[in-house]
């Protein structure tokens, strides 16, 4: 498993740990291994100890006790909504967006979203969550909570294409792209972010089409969350789903990330698999909202490209893609009636490489292998809910809880150790946040 090319030692040696990767036929799980880090990527993964070429880091991590899995991915979330956390609880959807959320957000202002984005970096990386898909507005300031938090993240401007702004807004869009796509040593992609069918009509979203080729992006969009969605597109489009009506468009000849699709067909289920789509399913939110139960198991059986997301952490209301791995494990198992579906090692999955694959990043994160960029994250198994030790990969989805992460490693450096945040001052970003909140909610 290790690389005979490699000659200079390497900057962090994890020695001794517990190493589960997911795959797609089921978890590779290494009892006790080495990690081997240079630079932004792994180096070696195999048994310890490893190999001599691979010894002398100038960073050792004992890995006893512990157990190293690739960060957790969040395929959907609007970061700087945790300045509305419990805000706006226990409403329906349109009555949430319309009378709480849409006109607190009017009063948003950059540095607003800065520290929002901040609070909900800090907040991911206590969760093991190295890797986010956003879509919000002053993306810029999104961009540089990122930078400076270490994270990795794809990032959209939202758009409303029936609102007024709506050109303004693509054209922030645009030059969001243009500015931080594969930025900060690629740990920034971009997309652009037309909001949904019913707010962005297809005058607008072929102006967004014509930008994503123009600049080589994809979309970020949602997808058939409610009933009451699909019910009124297939009214008002001759009986298409909001699915079909944008594969009419044209939308799905780009790559796309698709928030939700709670309510959707076979014959949805058809052209998610058939044009590549990733599904960020979202099952603690859709709970929430009581916006329906996606058919994520029919979803997986016909190759779609699945993965998880918390949504903003007005909805939620957090941000934990742990809790959100067993959520989904349960969901499905009770809608089902079936204790068999979307067993641990599937959720584990979802929560790691298949997030990325619904974000085109497979290549590049959601395993533990040699060559992908060193996103990692250690888990102390030393816990009560952890023992007796009879599969560690049912106790990751069903017994381990986020707090029991204990060190984060992205593109290589450390941003958590032993539970202290590295990169950031969490009691300014918490002091910030509150009072970037409260003024919001205030006026």
């Amino acid at each position: 498993m290790c690389k005979t090319g490699q000659t200079e030692r390497p900057d962090i040696l994890i020695s001794g740990a517990q190493i589960v990767s997911p795959r797609e036929e089921g978890p590779l799980v290494l009892p006790k291994g080495d990690i081997a880090v240079s630079g932004s990527k792994i180096a070696y993964v195999g048994p310890s100890p490893a190999p001599p070429q691979f010894q002398g880091a100038a960073k050792v991590i004992d890995g006893s006790g512990l157990v190293a899995m690739p960060g957790f991915v969040n395929a959907h979330t609007h970061a700087a909504m945790t300045l509305f956390r419990g805000f706006a609880d226990d409403m329906p959807l349109m009555a949430w967006l319309t009378q709480k959320i849409w006109p607190a957000e009017a009063r948003l202002k950059a540095d607003d979203v800065y520290w929002g984005t901040m609070l909900a970096c800090v907040e991911m990386i206590r969760a093991g969550v190295t890797t986010f898909a956003d879509m919000y507005f002053f993306m810029d300031e999104t961009a540089k909570a990122v930078d400076r938090t270490g994270m990795r993240a794809s990032l959209s401007r939202g758009l409303i294409g029936n609102a007024p702004g709506a050109e303004q807004g693509l054209a922030e869009g645009k030059e969001l792209c243009e500015r931080w796509n594969g930025a900060c040593g690629g740990r920034i992609t971009t997309m652009l972010g037309p909001h949904a069918p019913y707010t962005c009509p297809r005058s607008f979203l072929e102006k967004v089409m014509e930008a994503a080729s123009e600049l080589g992006v994809g979309m970020h969009i949602h997808l058939s969350e409610t009933e009451g969605e699909v019910r009124e597109c297939k009214a008002v489009h001759g009986g298409l789903s909001p699915i079909e009506l944008m594969a009419t468009y044209g939308l799905f000849e780009f790559p796309v990330l698709a928030a939700h699709c709670v309510h959707v067909s076979d014959r949805d289920i058809e052209i998610l698999s058939a044009r590549g789509v990733g599904v960020a399913h979202n099952p603690g939110c859709n709970m929430k909202i009581s916006s329906g139960i996606a058919p994520v198991p029919k979803m997986l059986k016909a190759g779609v490209r699945v993965g998880l997301g918390t949504d903003g952490a007005a909805s939620n209301n957090n941000l934990d893609l742990l809790e959100e791995a067993r959520i989904a494990a349960f969901l499905h198992k009770l809608a089902s009636s079936d204790p068999t579906v979307l067993a641990a090692p599937e959720a584990l999955y979802l929560a790691t490489l298949g997030s990325a694959r619904a974000l085109r990043l497979e290549e590049t994160i959601g395993t533990i292998d040699e060559g992908k960029k060193a996103d990692i994250v250690l888990m102390d198994s030393r816990r009560p809910h952890m023992y007796p030790r009879h599969d560690m990969v049912s106790h990751i989805v069903y017994s381990a809880r986020s707090s029991d992460i204990r060190t984060v490693i992205i593109d290589g450096r450390v941003v958590m150790e032993d539970g202290v945040i590295t990169t950031v001052d969490e009691e300014e970003v918490l002091a910030r946040a509150e009072e970037r909140a409260q003024a919001l909610v205030l006026k």
